[in-house]
């Protein structure tokens, strides 16, 4: 299997960049190269996917619009009528998707070439992203394991909070690195750091 190579390129600096008052309350991470899918059933077959989605990462991701899943390894995100995004840490996931996923149930597509996750993590990450996006981050009315799909200007994102102070967005990858810059920008108010 290639390795792929990150998109963000020299754009990615770890480390810690702190505001003026040295506090760094956001971590921005890539959450990849890893395995990113989208999986699609057929009429009827809703149920058989979300199964098969199971069996291949161990989440167990809901069927309303916005549901979403995740554990340590892997990530699950409804973002249509029966079409769920999966990522895996590990780099197998779109094998081990086909192997799960019956042609009569549905399909499977590899976007591990086409998009890039990004990790943003903190207790200033609802505020830092609510620059960015025309969205409610709050608690309330963004719950944990549940997402959305929105843009920032032309930059299509889909946005899964994985936790009370932990989003991960999935974008184009040849757009990811523009927006890593836009997050960077938006996160020095608050100094932040990249791991």
């Amino acid at each position: 299997m290639v390795e792929r190579e990150s998109p963000l390129g020299p754009a990615f600096e770890p480390g810690a960049f702190p505001n003026h008052a040295g506090d760094t309350g956001i971590r921005l991470s890539e959450a990849t190269p890893a395995g990113i899918v989208e999986a699609c059933a057929w009429p009827g077959m809703e149920q058989a996917l979300r199964n098969a989605i199971g069996k291949a990462t161990g989440l167990r991701v809901g069927a309303a619009a916005n549901a979403a899943a995740s554990n340590k390894d892997a990530a699950a995100l409804c973002i249509g009528p029966s079409r769920y995004l999966v990522r895996s840490a590990r780099r197998d996931l779109f094998e081990r998707m086909q192997a799960e996923v019956a042609p009569e149930t549905g399909t499977v597509t590899d976007l591990s070439h086409g998009r890039t996750c990004i990790r943003v993590e903190g207790n200033a990450c609802e505020w830092m992203l609510s620059k960015l996006f025309a969205v409610d981050f709050h608690l309330t009315t963004f719950p944990a394991d549940t997402g959305l799909a929105t843009a920032h200007h032309d930059i299509f994102a889909q946005i899964h909070r994985s936790g009370e102070d932990r989003f991960e967005i999935f974008v184009f990858r040849s757009l990811a690195r523009a927006f890593w810059r836009e997050l960077r920008e938006a996160a020095a108010e608050t100094g932040y750091e990249v791991e």
